[in-house]
């Protein structure tokens, strides 16, 4: 009997150790499957038709259909640059240098990753649009109240918050053919106040 319970207990362990280490891996990957800056992460060969097993997971867990890294490259944002989950309750300066892409995008989600409803049907903020700086740096105000420059609605509802970032066209590769976008133009996301 006691050979049993330990076999079902062994068993377990292991069943809840593979489940919850692949949840991790097709979630936040790894290392080897992602890069991180910042508050910010992005998997090296989302697209690609090469990727390996925990990145077609991912995309396919996210309903995406992502252009192949080495055209486009993709980066989310759950947390501010201190660590802290983005949420609608609080207020947010997000500043950026200049991205060295074709055209790249930034846009807020729910958690869920739906379209935050705003009375504004403002989703995004894309190179074209973005009010800038003379040296090219930008702003965006991350709040439910109107702000001056660049205002991304965070949305009446209480939830988190992610931010994603699109660079197209990066100009720059690996020996690969990735695009390599800095870690240092990857915008700061501070957080002002909360309600």
């Amino acid at each position: 009997m006691r050979s049993l319970a330990y076999f079902v207990g062994t068993f377990l362990v292991a069943l809840i150790l593979g489940i919850g280490s692949a949840w991790y891996m097709i979630e936040r990957g790894s290392p080897l499957t992602t890069t991180k800056v910042g508050p910010w992460s992005g998997w090296v060969s989302e697209g690609n038709p090469n990727a390996d097993h925990y990145t077609k997971a991912h995309v396919a867990r996210s309903g995406r259909l992502p252009l192949t890294s080495t055209f486009a490259r993709y980066f989310i944002a759950r947390t501010d640059s201190a660590g802290a989950p983005l949420s609608s309750d609080c207020e947010y300066l997000i500043v950026g240098a200049p991205i060295n892409a074709r055209w790249w995008s930034l846009a807020v989600y729910d958690a869920y990753g739906g379209l935050i409803a705003n009375p504004s049907s403002r989703y995004s903020f894309n190179s074209e649009e973005m009010l800038r700086h003379a040296d090219g740096t930008f702003r965006v105000n991350l709040s439910r109240h109107a702000r001056p420059e660049n205002w991304l609605p965070s949305g009446t509802d209480d939830q988190h918050l992610v931010l994603f970032l699109r660079v197209y066209g990066p100009r720059e590769t690996d020996a690969s053919g990735i695009g390599l976008v800095a870690g240092d133009r990857l915008p700061k996301i501070e957080r002002k106040s909360c309600e």
